[in-house]
């Protein structure tokens, strides 16, 4: 089969001709037709975050249709629509049992510890491929299985309730979907902070007030806040603006990190922290219990990825390194999905 590959980091990714992973008793073999380019796929190829084996097949964010099964997974299955939850769990241990399986000692991780879908076929254990309703696009499944699951969990891990002011740092794909789920769950205040005017307009449309971070956004958002948001989100990964999501922080606020960044960061523990009760809160990937939920958001219509989903590509590696450049300048639509 055909899939892009990266061989090392700070080279662009190959297409090359390679096998289809055996499936076990447990798996399936899902005929990919859509995988999400992602940004934490770009940090991958610029390093040093990320694959430590290479080569690797990237793509995390996939949607497709069972072609295949295990000896232990029911015939029923073939022919199923199904999107894929990325981390894989061994079921067993301590974390998996407690229902936070991303910390699974044997869990691997599609398109980073394990071959991922910027192929034409992926196999991944059953439990991972999550039935898709008919009503849903392959494109907008695919998408959902990162940017979209992970600023849920990332609401969920803030503690959002209804009468927080949320700001979403960073309004490509983990932003709109945060803007949408954030208004989904009650929040009437959510706030976009980006430099892309353009995305901007598109928050506003969703229902966000935009702020222009080419200014001064924490004083901006201090200033119309009346003193910090309750919940403010990184979406980005930059040390400028994980500090900022500190910074702008109320009373008793919560500053949610999701961005991916080798980046640091010097916090004053009592004027930042103690004397305001703020909590700096990491966000690790999400859940499979999340994504029926999830699932169940967009089937109510709380999840518009029309707009979001700005361009499908073909599985071409000159394409998708494209896609990536311009990922890297923070240019381009908010999501771009291959289409093999």
């Amino acid at each position: 089969m055909k899939a892009l590959q990266l061989f090392a980091q700070g080279q662009p990714l190959e297409a090359v001709d390679i096998e289809v992973d055996a499936p076990g008793p447990s798996d399936v073999i899902v005929r990919v037709e859509a995988a999400g380019i992602c940004h934490s796929d770009v940090h991958y190829r610029s390093g040093p975050l990320g694959p430590k084996e290479f080569p690797i097949t990237l793509g995390h964010e996939v949607a497709g249709s069972i072609v295949a099964v295990g000896d232990a997974v029911s015939d029923g299955r073939v022919g199923e629509r199904v999107c894929l939850h990325y981390q894989t769990f061994c079921g067993a241990c301590r974390w998996c049992t407690e229902g936070h399986e991303q910390f699974c000692p044997e869990g691997r991780m599609l398109g980073n510890s394990r071959s991922g879908g910027y192929a034409e076929f992926i196999t991944v254990p059953s439990v991972n491929a999550v039935f898709l309703p008919e009503g849903v696009p392959m494109e907008h499944a695919a998408v959902m299985m990162c940017s979209s699951a992970t600023a849920l969990h990332a609401l969920r891990q803030a503690r959002t309730v209804p009468s927080d002011r949320v700001a979403v740092w960073g309004v490509g794909g983990l932003g709109m979907s945060a803007i949408q789920l954030a208004r989904a769950m009650g929040v009437e205040e959510v706030f976009a902070v980006d430099r892309n005017l353009e995305r901007l307009e598109l928050a506003a449309e969703l229902g966000a007030t935009p702020i222009n971070a080419n200014e001064d956004a924490v004083a901006h958002l201090l200033e119309v806040t009346g003193g910090g948001v309750d919940v403010a989100l990184e979406l980005i990964g930059s040390g400028v603006t994980m500090k900022q999501v500190v910074d702008v922080l109320g009373p008793r606020g919560r500053a949610a990190i999701v961005g991916l960044s080798p980046d640091t960061i010097e916090v004053a523990p009592y004027g930042e922290l103690v004397g305001r009760e703020a909590e700096i809160i990491g966000v690790s990937d999400h859940l499979l219990t999340e994504i029926t939920e999830l699932l169940d958001f967009y089937v109510a219509g709380h999840l518009d990825l029309d707009r979001i989903v700005g361009l499908t590509v073909p599985l071409d590696a000159v394409m998708v390194n494209d896609v990536m450049d311009r990922m890297e300048r923070f240019a381009g639509p908010a999501r771009t999905v291959i289409t093999p």
